[in-house]
């Protein structure tokens, strides 16, 4: 029993998959907050072409 928590606090394979994990976390939260003021941008540009276009 005593090897296996031994070998539990040495083992980095386990750190890396944590490390690894968290990177895609945080690039998806990234894409996430670029993809919603993207659509904001584009939702205000659109709504000015409409306007525009329809001479409101």
């Amino acid at each position: 029993m005593r090897n296996f928590f031994k070998t539990l606090l040495v083992a980095e394979d386990g750190a890396t998959m944590v490390e690894y994990a968290l990177m895609v976390a945080l690039i998806g939260a990234a894409l996430v907050t670029a993809v919603t003021g993207l659509k904001t941008a584009i939702s205000t540009q659109l709504g000015t072409v409409s306007t525009a276009v329809t001479g409101s």
